[in-house]
């Protein structure tokens, strides 16, 4: 199994229960991705899987759930990427330091574990505009792609 094809398969896995099915991806998300002119594939989940183009020779896996989280008075939607996977079960002390110091600079978004991989997860208004999407999206992919590059000089992710 690729290192894509396993972060695609544990990103999978991470979905919780609630999630939605591919004919239930969420209608208002594909409008605003195909209005930006943002390629994308929806998964088995419903999920909006977007290859971002970092340069011109860096890509980024995103995901743009379409399930979204509810508190009492605010509508959650996540977007992850995947920037570290871990060959054991624990991240290495000196990778989790390096991700928790890292979350506390970023603008948006925060280090989470997802079994063996490093997720960068933001979290945006549901009701974001296209524009606010797509930035999200781009400030995701980059901070993952980031983080890729610095701790295993590859681009499989």
């Amino acid at each position: 199994m690729t290192m894509r094809a396993a972060c695609l398969a544990l990103a999978c896995l991470a979905v919780s229960a609630t999630a939605v099915h591919a004919a239930d991806a969420d209608p208002v998300v594909k409008a605003q991705l195909e209005k930006k002119g943002t390629p994308f594939t929806i998964d088995d989940d419903g999920d909006f899987q977007i290859t971002v183009r970092i340069d011109e020779n860096r890509t980024q896996l995103v995901w743009v759930r379409s399930a979204v989280e509810e508190t009492n008075h605010m509508r959650v939607r996540e977007i992850w990427s995947p920037g570290y996977q871990s060959e054991g079960a624990a991240f290495p002390a000196a990778i989790a330091n390096d991700l928790l110091e890292r979350s506390n600079t970023l603008k948006l978004g925060s280090w989470v574990k997802q079994e063996k991989v490093a997720m960068l997860v933001t979290k945006i208004a549901a009701d974001a505009s296209a524009d606010e999407l797509d930035e999200a999206i781009d400030l995701t992919a980059t901070a993952a792609d980031e983080v890729e590059l610095d701790l295993t000089g590859k681009d499989d992710l």
